[in-house]
């Protein structure tokens, strides 16, 4: 799971960066089982969590590269975000629907 901050003025189009380029990134790694983007409005900056889930850690590796914990940013993020946290985290599903 990764968390970002942008300005509210520019969510709308970092929205569509995700859908248009992340979101494919991700879907293309062998082991990606699925990926969804949660978006939340707090008045002038914008909440996105990004929800991947994977077969493995060897996927996961596979796309971040050997330090999992360590955030994957693409060079277009630099002008959407307001900072760059430097890690995710990861969770285990242990229960599902």
């Amino acid at each position: 799971m990764w968390h970002g901050r942008v300005p509210s003025a520019k969510a709308a189009a970092y929205r569509a960066f995700l859908n248009e380029r992340a979101i494919p990134d991700y879907a293309s790694v062998e082991g990606n089982l699925s990926v969804h983007i949660l978006e939340r409005a707090e008045g002038e900056v914008t909440h996105f969590v990004t929800m991947t889930f994977w077969t493995g850690i060897d996927a996961i590796r596979a796309f971040a590269g050997a330090d999992v914990t360590k955030a994957k940013y693409y060079r277009e993020d630099a002008d959407y975000l307001i900072d760059f946290e430097p890690q995710v985290v990861h969770y285990d599903v242990v229960g599902r629907s």
